[in-house]
Parts: structure tokens; C-alpha cells; sequence
């Protein structure tokens, strides 16, 4: 071993135990590779020019206008999180089913898969799901461990189902390193990779997974042979349009902008922050006033789009078109103005922004800190290092895509998901995504498995969030016994799309190329 392979290695040991000591990850990421190469630099094995980029990377992560998209989701997450429209939409589905165990079981695995694409945000999710479907499981007679174990991964959902701040993330990284790796193969003009190619192949993975766990619901609550018909009570069909048909369109305008083109990633984050706020501001009071102005902000964006789409509006302000467009934006504004006194004067908004702040602070956190970090490793040849281990790994790329997962897996039981994005992305991406493989498939088979990291012990912070809130006669050993077949059948979908790449490639594919 090298005097630089041993650095490096004592660097990636101070770093774990850094991590795990408790102190925030952020100085953990960043004080660990800026002791390394001070000592390195002291034995003469580090060049502290290196360091001389970092703040050019720091300007980089700052001026990143992708990156401006994540306290838009976060705010649009946790908005819609605290608006308790969640809670709605889950009594008018336990109405709809009658309360079975069955029926209930996989109403929460539709409603979750709901709020995955609305919110993303994993302990706000899973803390929901506790307070508002685990009664409700219970009492239609769902056993304990499973009822904790479909809280639990369903609560992850939102990791993988687009619009995701984990698939944001790593578009970021995926579409960096996948530049650099393939122009230093040679490969000067390669197709770039875009937050938008990422939902697109999330989402059939994504519903696999969904599918999966539906029938494994479907098998394990058999309905029993003596049991009795609940009677179920009468939902108006006004007041099921009014729950799900906001949510759902503000999820297809958020995505359908980006797949479509009309949208960049940060312009679609915008608009789904303004429709939170509007689903927000107009849905704590509820009632009449509160459907009208949810339908009528609705029907103005509407009106843009296809004045937009049209290119009616280049006429001027004095045609009609423009007339209509500037009716339209003026009232879109003012009701977005109204929704935010509302949500103000409820002390939904301050905390919402508060909330928002915190998680954004400590996502750009990580970032900057990862971002040392990769000069570190550079700095002492742990590219080189990683690309000739690589290439002597036998199999080729499948081995070394099979290694990456299996280290990602078990990074899992112990860092965060943004935490391993931005160590392994930037150190052992490269070599990958040097060669033909499809840097779309490789980042939705990182996403994936990054979900189960969320469900595994003895940190998955899925668990943890369950913890804090479940009621006591649910053990942690029955969280743990009720997760198990959730991991196990993530894996499984994981395996599925290794063994077939087009689940995550045939959709982008289609849609952009």
C-alpha cells in the first residue's frame, strides 16, 4: 500500500467515525479531508494548491440554478404537509373502502403514493402516516408489524416517485461527472443528462415498486370468511373530486411541464411552490370560497398555458390575447398574494419557511463539505486509484455497478441519502459512467437503493422517524420484523431493473430523444 492509498484510507476511516460520533455531518465532511491534507501536505504527500479550487466549487454550488429547484420542492413538500390535506384524502379513502383490513391497507399504499409525488419530504411523510393511517389500520384489524412496516416504506416512496429532491440531487451530480468522465474517455460532445431524463425513468421503477407492494398486501390481508360488511358511510362525489383532483393536478403540472419541455426543473419547482401555496391557503378554511378560488387560479393557469402554447400573446397587450393573459396573471398573483395572508395569518406559512430553511441549509451544507472533500481525494490520486481497481475488477462494468451497489447498500445502515450522493457520486462514479453504460439507468439503480437505506437498521431514518411518534405496545423489534419484507422487496425490484435497464431508460428515451 501507497503512502497516499493509506491517507486515503485513514481519511475514509476519520470520516465514518466522524459521521457516527454525532456531530453534524456537514463538519464531519469537510473538517476530516481538511485535517487529511494539512498532515499530508506536512509529510510532503498532498499539494495544497488543490485546495486553491475550492472556491471556485463553492461558487459553482451556489450559482447552480438546478440546485435553486430544492427549497422550491422543500417548500412545496412541506407546505402541502402542513395544510393536513393529507388527512383529508385518507378518511375519504377509508370511507370509499369501507374500513376493511385489505381495502385500508392498500388505500394508505395509494394515498402514499399520492403524497410521495407531493411532498418527498421523509420524516414529515412518515410522521403523517403514523398519526393518520396507523389508527386507522389497526382498528380495521391490520396486524401491528405489518402495519408498521407498510408506514415505513411507504413513507420512502417519495424518495424514488418523481418529482424527487433525491432524483434532483442526483441529477446534479449524475450529469456532472457523466460530462467529465466521457470527455476524459474522449467523447467531447455527449448527450447531456437533465433532472427531466431522471423523473422520466423514475417513474415506471417507481410504480413497480408501488406494484409490488400491493400485492404482497393483497396476499398477506385475506379477508376473513365470517367477517361482516361495514356500511359504509355516503361520500358526496363533489367532495372526493375537491380532495384528490387539486393535488393530482398539481403534481401533472409540475412533472407534465418538465417532460414536456415547457419547464425547466427550477420554473416547474416555482410553480409547484405557487400551487402549494394556493392548495394551502385555500384549503385550511375549506368550504365553498375555498373550492372556488382553488378553480378559478386553476382555470387562469390553464388559460396561460394555452395562450403560451399558442403564441397568441405576441400580438401585444392591446389584442385580445393579451388582454386575456394579462387578466389571467393578474389573477393568479392576487390570489397567490391572498393565499399567502391566509396561510400567514394561520402560522402555517412562517413555519412552513422556517422548516424549509433548515432543510435547505443542511442539503447546501453537505454539498459544499462533499465538494472538499472530492479535492482531497483527487488531490491524493484516489480517482486513479478507484479507475485502475475498476478496471481490473473482473466482469467489467456489470462488476463494478454490482460493487458500487452492494457499498451503497451498506453505507445505508449508516449515512444519510444526500450524504452518500455526494461521496460516492464524485469518487466512483467516473469509471462508470466513462463507458457506454446509461448514466439514466445507473442513477435511478442509485435512487433505489438509496430508498432502502431509508428502511434498514440500525439507522434508517424511516425507522427512526416511526419511533418517535408510534405508540408503545409496537416495539422496535416489531417495526424491524415489519420492514423486512418491504427491504426484501425493494431488493427484488432493485434486481428487476439491473437484469432489465429498460424500465429506467425506455421512457426518457422516448420522451426526449
Amino acid at each position: 500500500m501507497t503512502v497516499e492509498a493509506g491517507f486515503l484510507l485513514a481519511m475514509l476511516v476519520g470520516l465514518f467515525a466522524g459521521i457516527l460520533s454525532g456531530i453534524p455531518a456537514m463538519l464531519a465532511i469537510a473538517g476530516v479531508p481538511m485535517l487529511t491534507a494539512l498532515i499530508g501536505a506536512g509529510v510532503g504527500v498532498f499539494d495544497l494548491d488543490f485546495l486553491n479550487f475550492f472556491p471556485g466549487r463553492v461558487w459553482g454550488v451556489m450559482s447552480n440554478r438546478l440546485l435553486m429547484a430544492v427549497p422550491l420542492f422543500v417548500l412545496m413538500g412541506v407546505l402541502l404537509e402542513r395544510a393536513r390535506l393529507a388527512e383529508r384524502m385518507l378518511g375519504v379513502l377509508g370511507r370509499l373502502t369501507g374500513g376493511s383490513a385489505r381495502g385500508m391497507g392498500l388505500s394508505v399504499l395509494a394515498f402514499s403514493t399520492l403524497i410521495a409525488a407531493s411532498t418527498g419530504i421523509i420524516g414529515a411523510t412518515v410522521v403523517m402516516l403514523v398519526l393518520i393511517s396507523l389508527p386507522a389500520m389497526r382498528a380495521a384489524g391490520v396486524d401491528k408489524r405489518l402495519a408498521a412496516g407498510l408506514v415505513c416504506a411507504s413513507g420512502t416512496l417519495g424518495q424514488v416517485i418523481p418529482p424527487s429532491i433525491i432524483l434532483v440531487l442526483l441529477g446534479d451530480q449524475i450529469g456532472n461527472v457523466y460530462l467529465e468522465a466521457q470527455q476524459a474517455a474522449g467523447n467531447f460532445a455527449p448527450d447531456p443528462v437533465s433532472v427531466g431524463d431522471l423523473f422520466a425513468g423514475a417513474l415506471v421503477p417507481g410504480l413497480m415498486l408501488v406494484g409490488l407492494y400491493a400485492v404482497y398486501l393483497a396476499i398477506r390481508l385475506k379477508p376473513a370468511h365470517n367477517a361482516v360488511p361495514t356500511p359504509r358511510d355516503p361520500v358526496p362525489m363533489g367532495e372526493v373530486v375537491f380532495t384528490f383532483l387539486p393535488p393530482i393536478l398539481l403534481i401533472l403540472a409540475v412533472l407534465g411541464s418538465i417532460l414536456a419541455g415547457v419547464a425547466t426543473t427550477t420554473e416547474a419547482a416555482g410553480l409547484g411552490a405557487i400551487g402549494a401555496l394556493f392548495l394551502a391557503g385555500y384549503g385550511t378554511e375549506g368550504g365553498r370560497t375555498g373550492r372556488w378560488a382553488i378553480a378559478a387560479g386553476a382555470l387562469a393557469a390553464l388559460v396561460l398555458v394555452a395562450i403560451g402554447l399558442a403564441g397568441l400573446g405576441r400580438a401585444g397587450a392591446g389584442s385580445i390575447a393579451g388582454a386575456v393573459a394579462l387578466a389571467a396573471g393578474a389573477l393568479i398573483g392576487l390570489g397567490t398574494l391572498a393565499a399567502g395572508w391566509r396561510t400567514w395569518r394561520a402560522g402555517l406559512l412562517p413555519g412552513a419557511m422556517e422548516e424549509t430553511i433548515r432543510i435547505s441549509g443542511m442539503v447546501f451544507g453537505i454539498v459544499v463539505a462533499a465538494a472538499l472533500l472530492s479535492l482531497v481525494f483527487r488531490g491524493f490520486g484516489g480517482d486513479r486509484m478507484v479507475a485502475d481497481l475498476m478496471a481490473g475488477l473482473p466482469g467489467g462494468g456489470m462488476t463494478a455497478i454490482a460493487l458500487v451497489m452492494a457499498l451503497i447498500f451498506v453505507l445505508g445502515f449508516i449515512l444519510e441519502a444526500v450524504e452518500i450522493i455526494y461521496i460516492v457520486v464524485p469518487l466512483l462514479g467516473p469509471p462508470i459512467l466513462g463507458t457506454d453504460i446509461s448514466p439514466v439507468w445507473f442513477a435511478i439503480l442509485i435512487a433505489m437503493n438509496l430508498q432502502t437505506s431509508f428502511l434498514t437498521p440500525p439507522f434508517g431514518f424511516a425507522l427512526f422517524y416511526f419511533r418517535s411518534v408510534a405508540p408503545r405496545d409496537i416495539s422496535t423489534v416489531d417495526t424491524y420484523r415489519g420492514v423486512l419484507p418491504f427491504v426484501l422487496l425493494q431488493l427484488m425490484a432493485l434486481g428487476v431493473l439491473i437484469a432489465v435497464p429498460g424500465l429506467a431508460t425506455w421512457l426518457p428515451d422516448l420522451i426526449f430523444r
